[in-house]
């Protein structure tokens, strides 16, 4: 087995055709710094470029699969008007750039989601081809929260996966959904006990790497191009809308009131 530390909080293993980045920030539930998205950026081109590598699969390490933004380290910046530490120069980079990443990647991912999936780590879960969670785990758009709207290309994904009703509805209200649930609404592939997650991922993804490469890289490409949208234009949509949000009165409220562990008190400015 290769194993990489991308960084401290994100580390990549090859094994027997199979590729597994794990989120390792368990005591935040793998909420997600900028130097995270950025490593899985880089993680994913270096699986794409692999051609040994057959799979990706995304996981996280702990209790959680990823709760989201790191709220102190990428959002409490932009109540001062500041980027998130090491965003870089590039202010046409969209809010959700690191999604593409996995959405152009041209090999089968799996999500094995083992814990919280919410925020930007519904997105995560979202952008891979399919998704097998513990019993344990629970699903949340929960971005309203924090006074603002789904991204990583969640406006876009959600909807075509659980249909446009159900995603406004979890979009609306912020509520966590269990397994069982998401499982019924169609959220995720295939829900198994807690303590066989790895086990039964790792078959799935075996199996898929012993298939035809090509042929199964194709069939990704053909049922992607049979999807309606475009992810480019939501990613657009989505930094436009966020953007305006940073701005509001309710957004800097949300952030007050996760430090002050209260509901906050939103005014819809």
């Amino acid at each position: 087995m290769a194993s990489t530390r991308l960084t401290d909080e994100l580390v990549y293993q090859v094994r027997d055709g199979v590729a597994t980045l794990t989120l390792n920030r368990p005591e935040k539930l793998n909420a997600c710094t900028t130097a995270m998205y950025d490593g899985l950026v880089e993680a994913a081109a270096a699986a794409d470029e692999d051609e040994t590598v057959k799979v990706l699969v995304l996981t996280g390490a702990g209790r959680g699969f990823c709760a989201g933004s790191d709220a102190s380290e990428r959002l409490a910046a932009r109540v001062e008007g500041k980027k998130a530490p090491g965003a870089g120069g590039d202010l046409l980079r969209p809010v959700g750039y690191f999604g593409r990443a996995l959405y152009e990647f041209g090999k089968p991912t799996i999500a094995a989601v083992n814990g919280v999936c919410a925020g930007s780590g519904l997105s995560l879960a979202l952008l891979c081809d399919i998704r097998i969670a513990s019993d344990k785990a629970r699903f949340g758009a929960v971005w309203v929260r924090r006074g603002l709207v789904p991204d990583v290309g969640a406006t876009g994904l959600l909807p075509r996966t659980v249909g446009l009703d159900r995603a406004m509805e979890m979009a609306f209200t912020g509520e966590l959904l269990d397994a069982e649930e998401a499982l019924r609404i169609g959220l995720v592939t295939r829900v198994v006990p807690h303590e066989g997650l790895e086990a039964a991922v790792e078959a799935l993804a075996r199996k898929i790497a012993r298939g035809p490469s090509v042929a199964i890289a194709l069939i990704k490409r053909g049922m992607r191009r049979s999807a309606p949208g475009d992810y480019a234009a939501q990613l657009e949509f989505e930094s436009y809308a966020q953007n305006v949000c940073f701005g509001t009165e309710d957004f800097k409220e949300s952030l007050d009131a996760f430090l002050e562990k209260r509901e906050p008190r939103f005014r819809g400015r």
